[in-house]
């Protein structure tokens, strides 16, 4: 599992020697099966993860009990509740796998040795966070000015495997809008 984070390291830092067997030393190898919320609200979350295979969704409950989901993860990639994790308070939102999931995870305090032990890992989580940060902001936007129409043909475009692999309800609520909507949209687009 770690060859495909590995994969990605290479492709924008450059590995030194001892960096193969840090990840596999640090980054934990976790299969979670669907549905299974892996981080809680409420709570510090422990771990940060890598999403080798599989989709997970952060989301939260809005005032009328109804859930929001605010962010879904298409492997490869890292996901936690990244304000919380980083600065270990609780979190405002659940982390939840979609489907069967093959993770890599690490811990806060593994996170901050691996990164003072190699500087390729630390330059890494740099270029993942202002990644994260670049994503949020740019989602805030989206959501501010595109129609939903809008937003729905951008996620199909960039990311088409969502439609087989999400519940059409979690990407309404994604995509700042109800499932009656995106299925209206979803039907003029096929005529």
């Amino acid at each position: 599992m770690h060859e495909e984070l590995l994969k990605i390291m290479a492709h924008n830092v450059t590995l030194a020697d001892g960096d193969e067997g840090l990840c596999k030393k640090y980054f934990e190898p976790v299969l979670s099966p669907k549905n299974r919320v892996i981080e809680e609200e409420g709570k510090i979350p422990k771990y940060l993860y890598f999403v080798v295979s599989g989709f997970v969704r952060l989301f939260h409950y809005n005032e009328n009990g109804d859930e929001v989901t605010t962010h879904l993860n298409c492997p490869p990639g890292f996901i936690t509740s990244y304000f919380n994790f980083i600065n270990q308070t609780k979190a405002n939102e659940n982390l939840e796998c979609i489907t069967e999931c093959e993770l890599l995870r690490i811990t806060k305090d593994n996170l901050d040795a691996l990164t003072q032990q190699s500087t390729t890992f630390k330059d890494f989580s740099i270029t993942v966070f202002q990644q994260s940060l670049a994503y949020n902001e740019n989602r805030s936007k989206e959501l501010a000015t595109l129609t939903a129409e809008q937003r729905y043909q951008k996620l199909i475009e960039n990311h088409p495997q969502i439609l087989h692999n999400v519940p059409l309800q979690y990407i309404a609520s994604f995509l700042g809008m109800n499932p009656k909507s995106l299925s209206r949209i979803r039907k003029e687009i096929i005529r």
